[in-house]
């Protein structure tokens, strides 16, 4: 088993990440030593899908623990993050009659830990959570950090909160049951955080990458693969938990959203339908790569190698019949604009991003960009 901490400089507080096989017939160890020790309940947030394959065992686990649990299952998929669900994990929660020392746990993908994560921090104006990620993208990228979220008609995790989980425990073995599409999504994400992290981290991606097939049956790289992204992450949170708008440099928080500018918008024109977020970062990194090298501030070696890496992860949804002004509509009110101007991170080269105002991109340069990078073949 791997451990990964993460600190929090404005407080005291600290958790740990837990990474390993089987570990989810722990769950009830690793929720015990996180707890108050008057914690009597948890309630459990899945889907049906993830239930199904994980939910016997995880209550199993907690009850041994000595916890009364409680289960609820939300929809499966992007379009389920919303007001109406997250009005009904609450009133699920109050019926569980969960008090301040009691806790939730996330079992599921990112839109589980997402919303699980959310109606925790609402709930009784805040009790603590778990995350207990089943994908590969929720264990190296959204369980971690604390940014919990739902969409609404304005655009993709427009309301949500910083509430930050007790700890994260990471069973590896969820990743043999996953469909080909959330792998591409997950890998997809470990590139985003290669790429932005540094060339040690990209080249670890990449030779897994290359070996793919292998490497995801083999534990010890997977363990490995997981534990590097989330140790990139928890440093980038420890340095920058609340995304200060007024840092710019290379390790603000923002630079996670590399590629994400993009991928909100083709989620949110796409009503959340077509693309596992993971693929829509894969294509939003890719119009990155494409302004970066238009605006003449990218390594052209460094965008081949960012691109070799997104075809070696899967194959992604088209994006080609996407009409470039209504994405661009959507960009407007993108969450991460400060002072009505939105802030691109671009790659300057491999570990190097760049924080960069729309107002120093020319609208028809943009435009160019987003519609050469979506008619790409990856």
């Amino acid at each position: 088993m791997r451990h990964v901490r993460v600190r929090l400089a404005r407080r005291v507080e600290q958790y740990e990440i837990a990474i390993g096989a089987g570990l989810l017939g722990e769950l009830g160890d690793h929720a015990r030593r996180a707890l108050s020790p008057d914690a009597r309940r948890v309630a459990v947030i899945s889907n049906r899908t993830v239930f199904k394959l994980y939910g016997a065992g995880a209550l199993r686990s907690l009850r041994a623990a000595g916890f009364e649990t409680a289960h609820w299952l939300m929809g499966d998929g992007e379009r389920f993050k919303s007001w109406r669900t997250l009005e009904a994990a609450l009133e699920f929660l109050s019926a569980a009659r969960l008090e301040r020392t009691d806790a939730v746990v996330a079992l599921g993908g990112g839109v589980v830990g997402d919303l699980a994560g959310f109606a925790a921090a609402l709930y009784l104006r805040g009790i603590p959570y778990l995350q207990a990620p089943t994908t590969l993208l929720a264990q190296i990228d959204s369980s971690v950090g604390g940014k919990t979220a739902v969409n609404n008609d304005w655009g993709k995790n427009l309301v949500g909160a910083f509430h930050h989980p007790r700890a994260v425990v990471i069973d590896t073995e969820t990743i043999s049951t996953l469909p080909r599409r959330e792998l591409t999504a997950g890998l997809c994400e470990c590139i985003k955080q290669g790429a932005v992290g540094g060339r040690k981290l990209f080249e670890l991606t990449e030779r897994f990458l290359i070996d793919k097939r292998e490497a995801l049956n083999d534990a010890e790289r997977l363990a490995e693969l997981i534990a590097a992204q989330c140790a990139f992450k928890a440093k980038i949170v420890a340095g920058d938990e609340l995304e200060a708008v007024s840092r710019s440099d290379s390790r603000s928080r923002r630079i996670l959203n590399f590629g994400h500018t993009i991928a909100h918008a083709l989620e949110k024109v796409t009503d959340y339908k077509r693309f596992r977020h993971g693929e829509a970062v894969g294509h939003g990194m890719l119009a990155a790569a494409e302004l970066g090298k238009r605006l003449e501030i990218s390594d052209g070696n460094d965008l081949e190698s960012l691109r070799a890496a997104i075809t070696l992860a899967g194959r992604l949804p088209r994006a080609d019949d996407l009409p470039s002004s209504e994405i661009l509509s959507t960009l407007a009110r993108d969450k991460k604009s400060v002072g009505g101007h939105i802030k691109w991170i671009l790659l300057e080269r491999i570990g190097r991003a760049r924080i960069l105002d729309s107002r120093e991109i020319a609208p028809r340069t943009l435009r160019a960009s987003i519609r050469a990078a979506l008619h790409s073949n990856i």
